[in-house]
């Protein structure tokens, strides 16, 4: 009898823990993110920290995790937008970052996707922030402009990057074309070291300001903060609807004593359509709550900029639809 009340007991305590286990089941979520020396990859930290709730965790009004019940999040270094977007339509990642032109482009087939399936699977969860268009050139190069590009050794980033896009469509409007410089694809901390030795001129990227490669280096090496401004940024923004004329204030970098214009483009986190909308809904409510506010206010400068005010700013493809639910029920949709 005894021993028959054991096993009862046993197989009562095991049922018990089976149920504990099947409402806490364990997902897992990816952001791919960008370089690991831009923004993308430490906003993506922050995000993938704030949706995640593992198995186990205390409840978010018990000081615990305020994520996803079961979920485990995490950051994907990449080489940016184009790839993020085509690792999201390829179903190799869940998510990812994506500067909002490329997404529109990607989802449409249009612009650089031009002739290639269109990334139909597409979805936006929310515009994070504006990123900011670099173009930093050493002091020594001569180079105040863009036009002084022509001839000069000039990184465009890494292929897959949405800054190659980017420096390819200011370059245009500019008169010049990737054959009037001497261009190289390397990432901004790999074309920081070599500004640093003196085998780089100047270099692109897009991302939030200050970007952590380009402080460091304009904190050991001269350098200048090259303005997309004037003329050039009016046919820019005439040209091409996702940009917004933005402005690094002044002391954003070492060096830089007063405010230099220059363009900007949304950050946005997207998905796929094959994401489940509960899920979807889940990670968009951790990512607006309290306590993640407190996190982006905390983690970086740029975290500070995302708002859920702004988060459906510059959205020109569809939202997933548990996305589009909590912001219909938050009141940012009719």
């Amino acid at each position: 009898m005894f021993a028959k009340r054991i096993m009862a007991a046993a197989a009562a305590l095991t049922l018990g823990l089976t149920g504990v286990a099947s409402a806490q089941e364990m997902n897992f979520f990816r952001v791919a993110t960008g370089g690991t020396s831009g923004t993308y990859y430490p906003i993506g930290g922050l995000l993938a920290n704030a949706i995640s709730n593992p198995p186990g965790s205390r409840p978010c009004d018990e000081g615990g995790s305020c994520g996803v019940p079961g979920l485990i999040a995490s950051a994907v270094a990449s080489n940016g937008s184009v790839a993020n977007v085509n690792a999201i339509q390829g179903g190799t990642m869940e998510s990812g970052f994506a500067q909002g032109d490329v997404a529109t482009w990607a989802f449409n087939g249009t612009g650089i996707w031009e002739g290639q399936p269109a990334a139909d699977k597409l979805r936006v969860i929310a515009n994070l922030y504006p990123e900011s268009i670099h173009l930093i050139a050493s002091a020594g190069s001569g180079i105040s402009s863009v036009a002084d590009l022509a001839g000069k050794r000039v990184s465009l980033d890494e292929p897959g990057s949405g800054t190659l896009v980017d420096a390819q469509i200011i370059l245009n409007a500019a008169g010049l074309s990737e054959a009037d410089i001497r261009p190289e694809y390397l990432k901004p901390d790999q074309a920081a070291d070599r500004m640093r030795d003196g085998a780089m001129d100047a270099f692109f990227f897009v991302g939030g300001y200050p970007a952590g490669a380009i402080a460091e280096l304009a904190s050991q090496h001269d350098v200048v903060v090259v303005p997309i401004d004037g003329e050039l940024r009016d046919k820019i923004l005439a040209d091409s609807s996702f940009f917004a004329a933005d402005t690094f204030p002044g002391g954003t970098y070492d060096g830089q004593d007063g405010d230099v214009g220059t363009i900007a483009v949304g950050a946005q986190w997207v998905t796929s359509a094959d994401q489940s909308d509960d899920l979807v809904y889940g990670i968009t409510a951790a990512l607006w709550n309290d306590n993640t506010r407190k996190l982006l206010d905390a983690g970086h400068s740029k975290g500070k900029m995302i708002t859920r005010e702004h988060a459906l700013d510059g959205v020109g493809i569809p939202l997933h639809p548990g996305a589009e639910r909590f912001y219909r029920e938050a009141g940012l949709l009719e």
